[in-house]
């Protein structure tokens, strides 16, 4: 992962999912948020205690839950905790090519959450400072 957050939204998915889901988007976004948050602090934990195997169900659903709103870099970075956990179980070895994708994963997350809301959220949108046409 790199020292700068590429978050790599998908707006076009998340158009998507925010046509789909309606009136429930904002709970679906809510739980998103929610379970995302469980999921990257039970990836950490089980980074610090060098087991692979908590980390693969979390990475899997946070996978999969960012690829439904967009958060294409979010997705990329929980899928490859989720298979680099998965070959640490088959090979029982403790996840230690992990650590730098345990320790970047809270703040994309986090970034990726922070993008998502201002464009789900309307009234962010509106209450937003005129850009300046200046360069």
């Amino acid at each position: 992962m790199t020292e700068q957050l590429n978050l790599a939204i998908d707006w076009t998915s998340f158009a998507r999912a925010r046509a789909d889901l309606g009136h429930g988007f904002v709970r679906v976004f809510g739980y998103f948020r929610e379970d995302g948050e469980k999921a990257v602090n039970v990836i950490e934990e089980a980074m610090k205690s060098g087991a692979a195997i908590p980390m693969v169900l979390p990475a899997n659903k946070l996978k999969t839950e960012a690829r439904e709103f967009g958060a294409m870099a979010l997705a990329e970075a929980a899928e490859h905790i989720e298979m680099v956990a998965r070959d640490c179980v088959e090979w029982r070895l403790e996840p230690t090519t992990l650590v730098e994708y345990a320790i970047g994963l809270r703040p994309l997350f986090e970034a990726s959450v922070a993008a998502l809301d201002e464009r789900a959220n309307p009234l962010a949108q509106r209450n937003r400072p005129p850009r300046s046409n200046a360069a």
